[in-house]
């Protein structure tokens, strides 16, 4: 591995508590995972393909990180920063939905203890609702519901801000989201998640600890 090589890789996993921490895909390899990043699902069923595309309008560079898989309807697609662990937080990812006819959009995932353990929001542009659920034991529980309209093809902002048990989740600079729960109290990982079909382009992920 080269010293370049190295230095990016030290860059993406030197991510805990207490960071200011940007996930920047520009400088990563095309048609590869981010070093430091892997895959995950929920659920049964072949899906799950992400990496690294061209993407010339991606917030914070040309590069954005994609779900690329078409999985089944019950199939969560997830991809997690394998050295990160953050409990209380506030974060913000940009996101474009690409294409799906079971689902589209998607969000990030945090206090991710396992691939059946883990908050996430997301919005979803073919239902035109922004939501936040918990995911507990490999079963999806909704906390809270927001009726919007976000048109798939064009970049949108998700940030939450998570301290102790309260959530709240903004779409485009706007909170629509305030809810508490006590499901998940341990620090975990941070990542992306989309379902089913749902081929989106992930930018500009930030971290910062509560």
């Amino acid at each position: 591995m080269t010293v370049a090589s190295w230095a990016a890789l030290l860059a993406t996993l030197s991510v805990a508590a207490g960071d200011d921490s940007a996930f920047s895909f520009a400088k990563s390899k095309v048609g590869e995972l981010p070093p430091g990043w892997s895959a995950a699902q929920t659920g049964k069923g072949k899906g799950s393909v992400w990496k690294i595309v061209e993407a010339s309008d991606a917030p914070g560079g040309k590069r954005a990180l994609a779900q690329t898989a078409a999985g089944p309807g019950p199939l969560f697609n997830l991809c997690v920063a394998e050295k990160s662990k953050f409990k209380d937080l506030d974060l913000t990812v940009s996101f474009k939905a690409v294409s799906g006819k079971i689902d589209q959009g998607g969000g990030p995932v945090w206090r991710y203890q396992d691939a059946n353990n883990y908050y996430i929001v997301r919005m979803n542009p073919l239902e035109d609702n922004f939501r936040v659920y918990k995911v507990v034991a490999g079963k999806r529980l909704q906390l809270g519901n927001a009726d919007v309209q976000a048109e798939g093809g064009k970049w949108h902002t998700i940030r939450v801000l998570h301290k102790g048990n309260r959530i709240q989740c903004y779409l485009n600079g706007k909170m629509l989201l305030d809810v508490t729960d006590d499901a998940i109290v341990q620090p975990g990982q941070v990542g992306l998640w989309t379902k089913a079909d749902a081929q989106t382009l992930f930018a500009n992920l930030r971290v910062r600890d509560e």
